[in-house]
This record gives structure tokens, C-alpha cells and sequence, in this order.
């Protein structure tokens, strides 16, 4: 797969997006059907607030688009095939080890500790 830097940027973007886990809640919720808000309040447990912040980063990263009806604005996936996507993503996780770490990953030397503080 020959990746250029622009679709690689692109790619990194759209991953930055999709890596939280309540955008995902949310994602998952909505399928391949319409969603208010209220109802995404409902089916998550998350705040309205929240909820609101979430589908903003959503709709700003061309990933939902929305339709007006009335009072309400109904949000939907821009691209289906999405679903898809993060099932195949989903399956890959599955065979992954538990990546919780309780050191981290990368020991500053003491010198560099006191550096950068």
C-alpha cells in the first residue's frame, strides 16, 4: 500500500478522530439510521454536553453530516462504509494482547528528568 504524506496526514487525522472511546460509542449507535442527540443522551449515558462536544468533532472531521427537521438536527454517518471499517478494526483488536501498561513505555535518564521540568 503505497501511502503519499498528504494521505498519510489525512489518515492521522481521521484516526485522531475515531480514537476516543465515546466518539466510537456514538459511531456504533448510530449504524446506518438518523440520531438526535437526545437519543444519543439516551443510548450512551452521556451527558448532553458531552454528547454535543463529540458529534461537533465528528461533523468538523467529515465523518457525520446532519439534516434539519424542524427543532431537531439528525446526525448521520457521511460514509457508511465506516461501519465496515471499524468492524474490521474491531476484529483486529480482538487478537491483540492487553495493551494497559502499568510501567510506561519510555524511561527519561534522571539527567533529562531535570531538564525538562
Amino acid at each position: 500500500m503505497g501511502v503519499d504524506l498528504n494521505e498519510a496526514r489525512k489518515l492521522q487525522t481521521l484516526f485522531q478522530q475515531l480514537g476516543d472511546t465515546n466518539r466510537l460509542r456514538i459511531i456504533n449507535h448510530i449504524g446506518d439510521k438518523e440520531c438526535s442527540v437526545n437519543e444519543l443522551v439516551q443510548a450512551t449515558g452521556l451527558s448532553q454536553p458531552l454528547v454535543s462536544h463529540h458529534l461537533k468533532t465528528l461533523r468538523e472531521g467529515q465523518i457525520l453530516e446532519t439534516r434539519r427537521k424542524g427543532p431537531f438536527i439528525y446526525h448521520r454517518l457521511k460514509n457508511p462504509r465506516l461501519l465496515d471499517a471499524l468492524g474490521l478494526f474491531s476484529e483486529i483488536a480482538g487478537g491483540l494482547a492487553d495493551t494497559r501498561w502499568t510501567k510506561p513505555m519510555f524511561h527519561c535518564p534522571p539527567m533529562w528528568k531535570k531538564k525538562f521540568r
